[in-house]
């Protein structure tokens, strides 16, 4: 994001709702620091903000470069390109009865990359995912964050686009529930490495006698499981059952 200096009155009410500190005052007028400016573009809506000169603006040509990333993974109004869907491009558990991404038998992880309020960079994402690449994990497809890998074996981040940053990046796969404690510990090393936080989701289709057996298992690991999960509830047709 840019502001035009000449509308800027210097009021300062956009620096609080920056998710990356990027706004100071100098000289009385707002500054952006363009490196730490993830484009979410939460200082431009006039709904949230209220710029009351309205002088934040996109820089030119912000769709064209790997800078478009910063946009496509912070600004939910944004629909990726890949996989047509906004937000953070994926979705997840959200249309699993439709879409089977997870079936019996498996574990879908997402791994939610600067969640909450940090934000992150693509150099703190290779790092988790080029751990999980040893693996032989298999990054699914319709995530636009694998179509920006140039070694999807490897986990690896085409270099291009290693200086970008963003409010949020979900690194997302699929294993069999035998994996799933290799995997788990595998991440659990690679939190302590990163300079920025993660939320992690587990996705898991639940037993007929309606329970979760992966539970107890990550309990026994010390990964807490939240209570206010997402729960899918199938009513999407043609629903599938595998």
């Amino acid at each position: 994001m840019r502001i035009d200096q000449e509308k800027c009155s210097g009021c300062g009410i956009c620096i609080p709702y920056c998710p990356a500190n990027a706004i100071t005052i100098v000289n009385k007028k707002a500054q952006i620091d363009e490196d730490a400016c993830f484009e979410c573009g939460n200082c431009s809506r006039i709904r949230v903000v209220r710029c009351p000169k309205k002088a934040f603006f996109e820089q030119p040509g912000l769709y064209e470069g790997t800078r478009a990333a910063r946009k496509f993974f912070s600004d939910p109004m944004t629909t990726h390109s890949v996989t047509k869907i906004p937000g953070r491009g994926t979705e997840e558990v959200k249309t699993n009865d439709v879409t089977g991404r997870v079936v019996r038998g498996q574990i879908g992880i997402a791994i939610e990359m600067g969640r909450p309020c940090l934000g992150t960079s693509m150099e703190q994402v290779e790092k988790m995912t080029s751990a999980l690449g040893t693996l032989g994990i298999e990054f699914e497809e319709m995530n636009p964050l694998t179509h920006l890998m140039d070694d999807r074996e490897k986990g690896t981040i085409k270099p291009e686009y290693m200086n970008e940053k963003m409010v949020s990046a979900i690194i997302e796969f699929g294993i069999p529930v035998s994996q799933m404690v290799p995997v788990i510990n595998v991440i659990k090393d690679v939190a302590n490495k990163l300079d920025t936080v993660f939320s992690l989701d587990m996705i898991y289709r639940f037993e007929e006698d309606g329970s979760l057996p992966i539970v107890p298992v990550l309990e026994d690991m010390g990964i807490r499981v939240r209570k206010n999960s997402k729960v899918n509830l199938g009513l999407g047709r043609p629903v599938v059952t595998r």
